[in-house]
């Protein structure tokens, strides 16, 4: 089985499978076939460590700190940065044939393939492979981060002999200090370099394991690594550990003849700390890898698999129609589970923990995409995410305080709270983060009913992003609410004043505050709000300012946006795209052109706020200047597009956000997949064919299915029900999987679910005229005739 041209993958619905190893694609596959549980991230390594391209290890919210250099300082500018780190390696396990080392560089290479399996959550691996000295070994393995048993990791390491008798000796080991592949420095969207972050506190070895413990030199959080092994093969084989201040290493020697097998299963645990002792963050790991002994390496793969049963059960898409969508939609939804499943009240980045991308970075995409996703098919996980702003709101208060306003300002990119980003126009400026944080918590609880949530920790939030909105934006001389310099999603227009989507997102922000205040009244006075106060947010939610340009007859993104020069698209060369990275900022920020959608994004997330021909005509005019060197602009145009009527247009962007790691699209999957865009795809197929609103009146759906695809289905969650929905071309149908009774609507028809299905025929969509993209930046086209 070979996978397409220009593919590292064949198709396949359940897995992901590399038939043979290229080098030269080993960055994206190291992304694509990471494990995590949201608490450790391996990143998809060969066993033996070499060749990499980028060895990673990650632990979530596990950072070093780092100074940021200006050239020119400011007030309010962040003095220091957080960086991901590699920490200590426990992936690795080496392998000798009678001396000769197993490396795929050496020899001949006979068969070589690695299979991710998104059911059972595991990573597996056969090679046959013949040493320089004509030795021919085969090797099975098996990796799991364990997504019930959150500290540990696992692998099951197994050799054969083939042709003769042969001595093998395999090391197992701990590595921390990894040297790291130089980084891109003209490139903002990679990781900081960093040469040994890690300094020694404790080291110790026993009959078959090791622990390490180190501390970061700035940042002084503490970590611990520890392995142990459980071994079996023939008669006469010998165990031996040691450890070093960076190394740990178990040594196994057999003598194997053909037909004889080698088998170690390698346990790993990891545990960290900025605050319990040496003893205490040892002792952990410790206790962790006992667990996992007890439990066994069969256990931890029925665990893995009874997990993901449950998961996909709900949150399983199918589509009939192509075999690759099919594939790329179920991997964005297992990554974006990944991140969060087990993160615990602490951040999901932009990567995830597939590379150190962004630094490992959390950004405001993970409310805005991956929350939507988690939402409705892993709610503890979008909960916890939310629960972790909670918790750094006091940092996001300091922040608010030197910047001269209210509330909270929350960091535009961080890992524990403090704000990161060296550039402001782009960062500070972009406060929506604020709403989008917000309106996390509002979708949050409209999707679980979670009451208890909404009062103990999306109140605060709410209060806090409000406060910030007062006192950031004025009332004018005509009475109407501004938000003057401020940057929205599309970074290519900066500092600007009434950014639509910004002020709108702040009218959502201040109205839910307000209502979620008069609910919980006596909770809402522990934190100061009072009548008065909820009457000027809803003062000023109710006098935002949305610029309207009466002569174009659509919005501008941001007031006078659309007075300025259109960008010159048909004398921009291909290879100038991202614009970014070869086009002064200056020059972007004075013309027309978008990174990423922004007025389009304010019209999938406020529908609200639009007429229906309004929100077609916007849709057309900023279709044709957005140039999507952001990958979270595609998910959205995909929805806007699918409820303009452009239903092929919308395949076309679907397929876009779904492939763009499996395809290495945007050609930097090496430095970790992108986990928003992942969730966006989700999100492209149930906001967008599947039209779903969930607002305070319920859910509402208004599917349309594109003539290249015969079904869609998709499951989700909502207050305590599981639901399932089918698309087909001209009916949809709608199930109550489990849970009481519910209302909903289909294409604005009120509907009752309860123990059988209900089916209902979609109407026919009107036609619409197509709607061009900028010169040389249309979506590749996938539909029939396209």
């Amino acid at each position: 089985m070979s996978p397409d041209p220009g593919r590292a993958f064949t198709v396949e619905p359940w897995v992901v499978r590399e038939p043979n190893l290229d080098l030269e694609l080993l960055g994206q596959v190291e992304s694509v076939f990471a494990l995590s549980n949201g608490h450790i991230g391996l990143r998809g390594n060969l066993d033996e460590g070499e060749p990499h391209q980028t060895p990673g290890t990650y632990l979530n919210s596990f950072y070093e700190r780092r100074p940021l250099p200006y050239a020119e300082g400011g007030y309010g500018y962040p003095e220091s940065g957080q960086t991901i780190v590699n920490v200590t390696n426990g992936k690795l396990i080496r392998l000798l044939v009678e001396d000769e080392p197993f490396d795929l560089r050496y020899g001949r290479l006979r068969h070589h393939e690695r299979v991710l399996d998104l059911q059972a959550g595991t990573l597996t691996r056969d090679v046959e492979w013949e040493s320089p000295a004509g030795r021919v070994v085969k090797l099975h393995t098996e990796r799991l981060v364990s997504l019930t048993q959150r500290a540990v990791a696992a692998i099951r390491y197994e050799v054969e002999v083939l042709d003769s008798p042969a001595l093998l000796v395999v090391q197992s080991e701990l590595v921390a200090n990894e040297a790291l592949p130089a980084r891109d420095d003209d490139d903002p969207r990679v990781e900081a370099a960093m040469t040994d972050p890690l300094v020694s506190e404790q080291h110790r070895s026993d009959d078959t394991g090791a622990t390490l413990v180190h501390q970061t030199r700035a940042s002084g959080l503490r970590v611990a690594a520890a392995m142990d092994h459980e071994v079996t093969g023939p008669d006469g084989l010998k165990i031996s550990s040691e450890a070093t201040e960076d190394i740990g290493r178990t040594t196994v020697i057999a003598r194997l003849r053909p037909g004889q097998t080698l088998s170690i299963v390698k346990y790993i645990a990891y545990g960290w700390s900025s605050r319990r002792s040496l003893s205490a963050v040892h002792d952990q790991v410790r206790a962790a890898l006992a667990a996992a002994r007890y439990t066994g390496w069969q256990g931890l793969v029925d665990e893995q698999r009874h997990y993901l049963d449950d998961f996909w059960a709900t949150a399983d898409i199918e589509i009939d129609g192509d075999a690759e969508l099919q594939q790329a939609v179920r991997v964005a939804i297992f990554h974006v589970l990944q991140a969060g499943a087990r993160a615990e009240r602490r951040a999901i980045g932009a990567k995830g923990l597939t590379g150190p991308g962004y630094d490992g970075h959390t950004f405001w995409d993970t409310e805005t995409f991956c929350l939507q996703l988690l939402s409705h098919v892993a709610p503890e996980a979008a909960a916890d995410a939310l629960r972790w702003r909670q918790s750094i709101i006091p940092l996001a208060k300091e922040r608010a305080e030197q910047l001269g306003l209210k509330g909270a300002a929350f960091p535009w990119r961080t890992i524990r709270g403090h704000e990161c980003s060296g550039y402001w126009p782009a960062g500070t400026a972009a406060f929506h983060i604020n709403a989008d944080i917000a309106d996390a918590v509002r979708r949050h609880v409209a999707a679980t009913g979670d009451v208890d949530f909404e009062k103990e920790v999306g109140l605060e939030i709410l209060v806090e992003t409000a406060r910030l909105w007062r006192s950031l934006g004025h009332h004018d001389s005509a009475g109407q609410f501004r938000i003057d310099g401020v940057t929205g999603p599309d970074e290519y227009t900066a500092v600007v004043d009434n950014n639509v989507y910004t002020n709108l997102m702040a009218q959502l922000n201040l109205r839910v505050a307000a209502e979620t205040a008069a609910r919980h009244t006596r909770a809402a006075a522990k934190f100061g709000v009072d009548a008065e106060e909820m009457a000027s947010w809803r003062d000023a939610a109710g006098s935002m300012r949305i610029p309207y340009d009466e002569a174009l007859g659509v919005h501008p993104q941001s007031e006078g946006f659309t007075d300025h020069q259109v960008w010159d698209f048909e004398a921009t060369k291909p290879d100038m795209y991202p614009l970014l990275l070869n086009v002064p900022y200056f020059d972007l920020y004075r013309k027309q052109v978008s990174k990423q959608a922004d007025l389009v994004l304010a019209m999938q997330l406020r529908p609200d706020a639009f007429t229906p021909e309004q929100t077609a005509r916007n849709f057309a005019y900023y279709e044709a200047l957005t140039v999507r060197d952001s990958s979270l602009s595609a998910c959205t145009q995909a929805v806007m597009a699918a409820r303009t009527g452009h239903l092929d247009l919308a395949y076309d962007y679907l397929a876009e956000s779904a492939l763009v790691d499996l395809g290495d699209l945007a050609g930097n999957s090496d430095h970790g997949v992108h986990i928003a865009s992942m969730a966006g795809t989700w999100i492209a197929v149930v906001a967008g064919f599947g039209g779903m609103l969930c607002e305070g009146g319920g859910l509402r759906f208004s599917p349309r299915l594109p003539p290249a695809l015969s079904r869609i289905s998709f499951g989700l969650r909502w207050q305590g029900r599981q639901l399932r929905v089918q698309i087909r071309p001209e009916e949809a149908e709608y199930q109550l999987v489990s849970g009481p009774p519910m209302r909903l609507q289909h294409h604005g028809e009120p509907l009752a679910l309860a123990d059988d299905p209900v089916t209902r025929p979609i109407p026919e969509i009107e036609r619409v005229e197509p709607v061009e993209q900028p010169f040389g930046r249309a979506p590749r086209a996938r539909h029939p005739g396209g």
